[in-house]
């Protein structure tokens, strides 16, 4: 499996699935979730209905699949991150859920290249180091795609993601 990390926005990648940290709503949101479902329009909204009047919406650390609406994917990936409490509400259980069980849905789709955004470090306020350590330990530990991308906004995680990537390799 590769890791790769870009800074960009995640509605402009060509991949099979892209990953969107959304709200237990499914309804779209601010940040990622709102991009995404802003160029993806209303085709992922409207799958994204369908789940939730099915199953109530998509609980923290759990992920469904939708259409990827007009975005260069074949699916996305909706998987809720945790509100970072201080670490009191086994927020890092959470996160991990977050990428394992994207990894998961990934695989059943026989994808190849899945994107990540930077999952509860905006305004869930996860520590943005903690919450890279545990994204890149994840899904080494589910290689189930060929290529993994994390799709960092700003220079920040883009710097934190590197480091810890590099640090990988040199272990």
């Amino acid at each position: 499996m590769k890791i790769n990390i870009i800074k960009g926005d995640i509605t402009k990648i060509k991949v099979d699935i892209i990953v969107n940290a959304a709200n237990t709503s499914l309804l779209g949101g601010g940040g990622v979730d709102g991009a995404i479902h802003k160029r993806g329009g209303k085709a992922i909204l409207d799958e994204c209905i369908k789940i939730r009047n099915k199953q109530g919406g998509c609980k923290t650390g759990e992920a469904v699949i939708t259409t990827a609406g007009l975005l260069h994917a074949k699916h996305v990936i909706h998987t809720v991150g945790p509100v970072w409490n201080d670490g009191y509400n086994e927020e890092e259980k959470y996160l991990e859920h977050c990428y394992r069980n994207s990894m998961k849905l990934a695989r059943a789709q026989k994808a190849t290249s899945i994107t990540f955004p930077n999952i509860s470090t905006g305004i869930y306020r996860f520590p943005k180091y903690k919450a890279a350590k545990i994204a890149i330990h994840t899904v080494k530990n589910h290689p189930y795609v060929t290529e993994v991308l994390f799709l960092c906004y700003d220079e920040e995680n883009y710097r934190i993601y590197k480091d810890i990537l590099n640090e990988n390799k040199r272990t």
